[in-house]
Parts: structure tokens; C-alpha cells; sequence
């Protein structure tokens, strides 16, 4: 009997796309054997979704779940946008969500916890969600965040179903005041994250080669003039970059008159403490994912047999 190595099993996975545990009996069956066990896997089933694989998955959804002192998100891509409205892929992205809030905050331990009243792990119930709905699937990212005394709170922009969209955000803020106030507080911020997108929330969150690209570029623009005035103007632009750029520093946007800082300094008072925002993340459905421009209406006269 061949030992059945957890590098025969990692092979056969990304060849086929079947769960773990699926192509570890299929190994077992074929003493090792990875083609004979493709085959294995392709007979009972399990196989199906190897197919899809190769397809970008970019649309999906986002969705976030809270419990007071702790919030996680996740996104879940699929190929098309048709399957975010499908009630059983917004079931398997609800119930992983709750998984995430029980999990450490990484992508492994969501997809190797097992999913809720089932024996198998989230990573294989999307396997098993490929075969049934058709499209390809990902777990594509998951994050936590977590504060001592005040709330997580959550946003969702674009919603499809209650705490599922294109656009998910976290604000975790630090208080013993109102907790009601606090989540209030919260969310406003939250959708002010969703709409302004801010790099980091302060300067020490910004990548010391993005501000060195920045003032490049600066310089470049005033190439010729005196050195001093050069640095002067890179100087004043840094400023500006980080206002724009950074979550304590950018104009709120339910009043642009004041910083979200001011405003977290000025709700201190309606809160009754001290709060402090410790972090915030924010998932954009697809983002940075290449998709393929597909031309519709070639699409239709090929499969018309136009093309």
C-alpha cells in the first residue's frame, strides 16, 4: 500500500478540485495512483467542479456578521452576478460568515472549519456548491476585528440580502460609553469608509514606498525650479495626500466641515467616554480581480450559430 503523503493529496485537490477528504479515500482506493483517482473522483461526482476552475469568479457577494465586541467579513466570489441572488449560495455566504466569527480572522481557518450542521469543512462546501449551481466559486478573503469594550460595527453597501453586498465595511471603536451611541456612531463612519475608500487610518498606516512614489511624482511635476521650492511643494502635496488618503484625516462625509477625527473627538460627550478608532477594513466585491470584457452580443451569435 502506497503512503498516501499530504502532497499527493494537495495534488489530486488542485487537479480536481474535490474536497480534502474526497481525494484522500480516492488515493486510498487507488493506492496513490493520482490519474486513477481523477478517475475515481470523476465517477462518483466529486470532480465536477475541476471544470470551472479555470474561470474567474469576480462577482459573489460580501457579507459581514457581528456580535457586539467581535465582527467578521467575508467575501465569497462566484462567475456570474445571477448567483448572489441564488438562496442557496447566500445560505452557504450567511452561515460562513458566522463561521468567520468564530474562526482566527485567516482564510485557512475559515475554510478548514467545519460548516454548520454538516460533516464537512466551508472549503468543501463550496466544492459542493460548484457542482450543483455550475459556476465557479472562491473563498476569496475573511477578516475579524475585535475591541475590549465598545462595538465592531458593520455596513454593507449595495445590499442584496440583509448583511450581504458589493461592498462591506468594519469599524471597530474602543469605549465604555453608550453602546447605542457608539454603534451609531459606528456605522456613520463605516459608510464613510465605503464611500471614501481611505488607504490606512492614519500616516504611520501608509506605506513609507507609497509616500516616497508620491513626492516622486511631485518632484517630477516641478522639474526645473529651485531645489527649495521643490521640497516646499512636495511637502505641502504629502499633506494633502495623507488628508485625502488617510480615515482620521479625511472631511466626513456627513459633514464635510469637520475630520473624522474631530468628529470621534466630538462625540465623546454624547457617549459619555473616551473613543478611540482602533482599525477598520473594507471589502470591495471583485476588487482587484482581472475579469474578462465579454462581448454579449457575439456571445448570443455564436451560440445562435450567427458567429
Amino acid at each position: 500500500m502506497a503512503a498516501i503523503t499530504a502532497g499527493l493529496v494537495k495534488e489530486l485537490r488542485e487537479k480536481t478540485g474535490a474536497g480534502m477528504m474526497d481525494c484522500k479515500s480516492a488515493l486510498t482506493e487507488t493506492n496513490g495512483d493520482v490519474e486513477a483517482a481523477i478517475d475515481w473522483l470523476r465517477k462518483k461526482g466529486l470532480a465536477k467542479a475541476a471544470k470551472k476552475a479555470g474561470r474567474v469568479a469576480a462577482e459573489g457577494l460580501v457579507a459581514v456578521e457581528s456580535a457586539g465586541l467581535h465582527a467578521a467579513m467575508v467575501e465569497i466570489n462566484a462567475e456570474t452576478d445571477f448567483v448572489a441572488r441564488n438562496p442557496d449560495f447566500q445560505t452557504f455566504v450567511r452561515e460562513a460568515a458566522k463561521v468567520a466569527l468564530t474562526c482566527e480572522g485567516t482564510l485557512e481557518s475559515l475554510a478548514n472549519t467545519k460548516f454548520p450542521g454538516e460533516d464537512v469543512t466551508v472549503a468543501e462546501k463550496v466544492s459542493a456548491l460548484v457542482a450543483t449551481i455550475g459556476e465557479n466559486m472562491a473563498l476569496r478573503r475573511v477578516a475579524k476585528l475585535s475591541v475590549a469594550h465598545g462595538v465592531v460595527a458593520t455596513y454593507v453597501h449595495g445590499q442584496v440580502v440583509e448583511g450581504q453586498g458589493r461592498i462591506g465595511v468594519l469599524v471597530a471603536l474602543d469605549s465604555e460609553g453608550d453602546v447605542e451611541k457608539l454603534t451609531t456612531l459606528g456605522r456613520q463612519i463605516a459608510m464613510h469608509v465605503a464611500a471614501l475608500n481611505p488607504m490606512a487610518l492614519n500616516e504611520s498606516g501608509i506605506p513609507e514606498e507609497t509616500v516616497a512614489r508620491e513626492k516622486a511624482i511631485l518632484l517630477e511635476k516641478h522639474q526645473g525650479k529651485p531645489a527649495h521650492v521643490q521640497d516646499k511643494i512636495a511637502e505641502s502635496g504629502i499633506k494633502s495626500f495623507m488628508k485625502e488618503n488617510t480615515l482620521i484625516e479625511q472631511p466626513f462625509v456627513h459633514d464635510g466641515s469637520k475630520s473624522v477625527g474631530q468628529v470621534l473627538k466630538e462625540a465623546e460627550a454624547q457617549v459619555g467616554a473616551p473613543v478611540q478608532l482602533t482599525g477598520f477594513v473594507r471589502f470591495a466585491l471583485g476588487e482587484g480581480i482581472e475579469k474578462e470584457e465579454a462581448d454579449f452580443a457575439a456571445e448570443v451569435a455564436a451560440a445562435a450559430g450567427q458567429g
